[in-house]
């Protein structure tokens, strides 16, 4: 929906920038950030210094640091989630049927 404006239009977001964006695998990138946020959240709520965690989480201290500044194409869902098992965390997959006729998507919950 586009809102016109005195400096020219706003147009609202999807709530996936990286759809907005027009990238491939949008909703894969959506994922994966919200994975890094989690363990990003956890690192701090622990108090760890970026060498702390990553010897946790069996990384280096700049892979840490490049993971907690968003790069993480590399790394795969699987990869990200065996890094919050690492910090402790469970991590349960469910697959449900969807509400509607819609395709099914991919989500976390927290």
């Amino acid at each position: 929906m586009r809102k016109p404006t005195d400096k020219g239009e706003i147009e609202r977001g999807s709530g996936n920038v990286f759809a907005d964006l027009g990238l491939p695998d949008a909703e894969a990138h959506l994922l994966k950030a919200q994975l890094v946020t989690r363990v990003d959240e956890i690192i701090r709520r622990r108090g760890l210094k970026q060498v702390e965690a990553a010897k946790l989480l069996g990384l280096s201290q700049p892979d840490v640091s490049r993971l907690l500044r968003g790069s993480f194409r590399d790394y795969s869902m699987e990869r990200l989630l065996r890094l919050l098992t690492a910090l402790g965390r469970d991590v349960n997959i469910v697959i449900r049927e969807t509400r509607s006729e819609r395709q099914g998507r991919l989500s976390i919950e927290a």
